[in-house]
């Protein structure tokens, strides 16, 4: 394939101060547009399941996007390595933007779902591509500055998506939803299209080749085995015959995969991946993370409802203070790792985290609502020490032509701790909850609770305290397990390249 040579210099020598502002105002609404899609659905759900149906397959509107997205990130990645990150960029929000306007005209809930997946076809390449993008606009003394403000992005739309979705569905139609999406991609599209320039890359005369059949190899994987992971134990048990056929064809698959990759000359998961220590202590590193952030995400509003009897919104804010303290602590970050080294901060970071959700066990019963909020505003703090300096860290460890590739691993594997931390917390929890309340049967009464607050009985509220202090104590392990992973298989120095050789 065509390849890079080292005489290609950094995007950011192409681009004047004035254009990188304006790409970076860019990739901002660009990554808006993945961050606000992850959160402004969930308030909608009422009317969109009340004008289209389908109330028994919903939950696909949100597992059908995230299967989409993780499963393209390391086809993006090695796409935007292959042929530029504005190509791709531009590519993946054109097919967001398809995707958002064919969920706004969605006749029914599986047409609705398909086009979901459509968006998700697109925002693989918005995460996977900005993100990249983020480190060869700047040297790497100022990444932390845009890599703060795109962790800002995330917090704001955590925050404010949920609002904004339950405003559009209750006060306009929850078509909207979608439908605002294109004129922020339109301006979004516009500055990138204007002001975005990449070097010329000199190639060998040979015609670039792609990896498609591992792109279908790796999608086709993926799809099933997060498949498998996402519905397992919600549309079906964990023993049935369809988890035991995912599963079975997921391996398969995986088997496929590597074969594929193997005879392939330019592999779109290419085995430098995982031979290379930094990138692999960083990739599992953040599997770790992801799944951790499922235990306060999913049930802390939980825990905050019906055990401490709070309504929607102040459960709502109990969890968003930890989008405060985040992005702050990962600006601020830059000062530590410049003193103790990448590997260091970050796992003093972790090692904080582990400690934190380890005190949540420990919160008094029924509690205060101050306390899971001081604990999560200090969670937040510490997640930021860790996920920035790892991020800022490997992609300096690699030239142009591999950082779309290893930003890709890294977000992927974040992905995938993810989905993995929602079927493993989701199965701990319905384990306490059932040895608690006599059986599966007495599920329903977690609902019953969810919509009494506080007045729900006396051991329905414990039961959920038990299930969501197991949980706590899962996400506490994952962190260990992350700081152990630094410890023992990061360098201790990152093998940071000089800035002629990016």
């Amino acid at each position: 394939m065509g390849s890079t040579t080292p005489a290609i210099r950094d995007t950011a020598q192409r681009t004047g101060n004035g254009k990188r502002a304006a790409v970076v105002a860019a990739l901002m609404l660009a990554m808006a547009l993945a961050a606000l899609d992850a959160t402004i659905v969930s308030t909608a759900v009422p009317q969109i399941v009340g004008d289209l149906g389908g109330f028994s397959v919903f939950s696909w509107l949100f597992s059908g996007y995230l299967l989409a997205v993780t499963v393209t990130l390391p086809v993006y990645g090695k796409l935007s390595d292959t042929f530029g990150r504005k190509p791709v960029l531009i590519a993946g929000a054109a097919v967001f933007l398809l995707g958002s306007l064919l969920c706004a005209v969605a006749w029914n809930m599986w047409a609705l779902i398909a086009f979901r997946i459509v968006q998700g076809l697109g925002g693989g390449a918005l995460q996977g591509t900005v993100q990249t993008l983020a480190a060869d606009l700047y040297p790497l003394e100022e990444r932390p500055k845009i890599q703060s403000k795109l962790s800002t992005v995330w917090a704001v739309s955590a925050v404010a998506g949920p609002g904004l979705g339950g405003v559009l569905a209750a006060y306009a139609d929850w078509r909207w939803i979608f439908l605002i999406n294109l004129p922020i991609g339109a301006v979004a599209l516009w500055l990138i299209v204007r002001h975005l320039h990449e070097p010329k890359r000199e190639t060998t005369g040979t015609r670039a080749r792609v990896d498609w059949a591992g792109a279908l190899a790796v999608f086709a994987c993926g799809g099933v085995l997060l498949t498998a992971l996402v519905q397992g134990g919600v549309a079906w048990p964990w023993l049935s015959g369809p988890s035991i056929a995912l599963f079975g064809t997921g391996l398969a698959l995986a088997a496929v995969v590597v074969v594929v990759e193997r005879r392939a000359a330019d592999p779109i998961i290419p085995g430098w991946v995982w031979r290379r220590r930094t990138i692999a202590a960083v990739n599992l590193a953040l599997g770790a993370l992801g799944l951790l952030m499922v235990a306060p995400a999913v049930f802390l509003p939980t825990y905050a409802q019906s055990v401490l009897g709070l309504a929607p919104v102040a459960a709502g804010f109990v969890l968003s203070v930890w989008t405060l303290s985040w992005p702050v602590s990962a600006a601020l970050s830059q000062h530590v790792y410049r003193k103790i080294g990448f590997r260091n901060t970050a796992m003093l970071g972790i090692g904080t985290a582990s400690l934190i959700l380890l005190a949540f066990l420990f919160l008094p019963y029924p509690g205060h609502a101050w306390q899971p909020t001081v604990l999560m505003l200090l969670l937040g703090a510490a997640l930021g020490l860790f996920q920035l300096p790892l991020i800022v860290g490997v992609q300096s460890t690699v030239g142009w032509s591999e950082r779309g590739t290893t930003t890709a691993s890294v977000l992927f594997c974040r992905q995938i701790g993810q989905t993995l931390g929602a079927a493993l917390f989701g199965a701990v929890a319905n384990g306490v909850l059932a040895s608690r309340l006599g059986g599966a049967s007495d599920l329903d009464s977690v609902t019953r609770a969810l919509d009494s607050g506080g007045t729900a009985p006396e051991a329905t509220r414990r039961a959920i305290a038990d299930a969501v202090h197991a949980v706590y104590l899962g996400a506490s392990c994952a962190a260990a397990l992350a700081f152990l992973v630094l410890l023992l298989l990061a360098p201790r120095r990152f093998p940071v390249l000089k800035e002629d050789e990016r």
